[in-house]
């Protein structure tokens, strides 16, 4: 049951890491998400902590991509 609730953890979290309109509430959000999916996950291995710790990176870095694709920043 758990490779369910943590596939459906990620999903979300990767839907939504990219709200907002700007830059800067892109890379918010995707880090708040990113920080609750990761201690949700974490507190099922007994490590809330560090798996926030590692959500918030994955989901700041998730955030900036987004920008970056829906300004064109990426390509020629």
């Amino acid at each position: 049951m758990k490779p369910i609730v943590v596939a459906v953890l990620l999903t979300a979290a990767l839907v939504s890491a990219g709200c907002g309109t700007t830059a800067r509430a892109r890379q918010a959000s995707g880090t708040a998400l990113g920080a609750g999916v990761g201690a949700v996950i974490g507190s099922l291995t007994a490590n809330a902590g560090q798996g926030a710790l590692l959500g918030a990176a994955i989901g700041s870095l998730g955030g900036v991509l987004m920008d970056e694709y829906r300004t064109g920043g990426f390509g020629p």
